[in-house]
């Protein structure tokens, strides 16, 4: 068992590759399978008794070796020692529609945060993807991997090289404030996709696939993991106002090198949008 201010990363690491891995083979043994489906804030939020499965393995997992460390996770929220310094941040089933409708665009994100007063530090993330037996990964100060081999950021200039961007929507029917965003973007001729998993977004521009990536109204096990993976891929993670601020209302991601482009782009488009409100 390990606790208190000093932590093995290495092992640490091991144990959010161990459970991400474990949740990923149940969602495999379940693809396919009819699932019991109920909605939470919306009717399109939905959540399966697959998510409950894996968050309920990654806990049991996370515990057996770190009995004191807080888990926030999506599905049973935060529990664990009150106060603890180091904390797990979990989504057990990132893109859940996509999952319970049989499109093969989902992964498990897990993180790790130390905790000091108000403040709060990312040490490592791991995201993985069983579909495609792609294992994301970070460690603070330690460059961000893809199955173990090194990945980075595009080199991709700015928007109009062309740029590929991604992006997501909120949940709630009655939140358009993302469409004026998308609409500047467009409007410029900027391909978008909307894939429907937030860690994977975050990932993909990690390993270049993605040259930037905006969503708003993520929650913290959305983009705990993915964040800190493009941060260390040599990328660049920030609110509207370009503040450093991954758990903000609004998140940009980026290669870095059109990052101030892009953000110049939404913050146009935001002030469009509220006028227009």
């Amino acid at each position: 068992m390990t606790s208190g201010s000093s932590l093995d990363l290495t092992l640490a690491l091991r144990v959010a590759v161990q459970a991400a891995q474990e949740a990923g083979r149940i969602q495999q043994e379940y693809v396919g399978r009819a699932h019991t489906i109920r909605s939470k804030s919306s009717f399109s939020d939905l959540v399966t008794e697959v998510d409950g499965l894996c968050e309920a393995a990654i806990r049991d997992l996370i515990a057996r070796t770190y009995p004191l460390h807080a888990v926030l996770g999506e599905e049973e929220g935060e529990q664990g020692q009150a106060g603890a310094e180091f904390r797990w941040v979990v989504d057990p089933l990132d893109g859940t529609v996509n999952y319970a409708h049989g499109f093969p665009f989902y992964c498990v994100s897990i993180a790790l945060e130390r905790r000091s007063g108000g403040d709060s530090e990312r040490l490592l993330g791991v995201v993985y993807d069983a579909t495609r037996g792609e294992l994301f990964s970070a460690v603070q100060g330690q460059g961000a991997l893809m199955n173990g081999q090194p990945i980075s950021v595009s080199g991709t200039p700015t928007l109009r090289t062309p740029a590929l961007l991604s992006t997501g929507f909120p949940y709630d029917p009655g939140d358009s404030r993302n469409l004026g965003l998308l609409a500047s973007l467009l409007a410029m001729g900027v391909p978008v996709r909307r894939p429907g998993a937030a860690a994977l977004d975050l990932c993909y521009v990690a390993c270049g696939r993605f040259d930037g990536y905006w969503e708003l109204g993520l929650k913290p096990w959305d983009s705990a993991a993915g964040a800190l993976i493009v941060q260390q891929a040599g990328g660049r993670v920030t609110d509207l106002a370009g503040e450093h601020r991954p758990d903000g209302p609004v998140i940009v991601a980026s290669n870095g090198l059109l990052h101030a482009e892009l953000l110049a782009v939404l913050t146009a488009g935001n002030a469009v949008e509220r006028t227009e409100r």
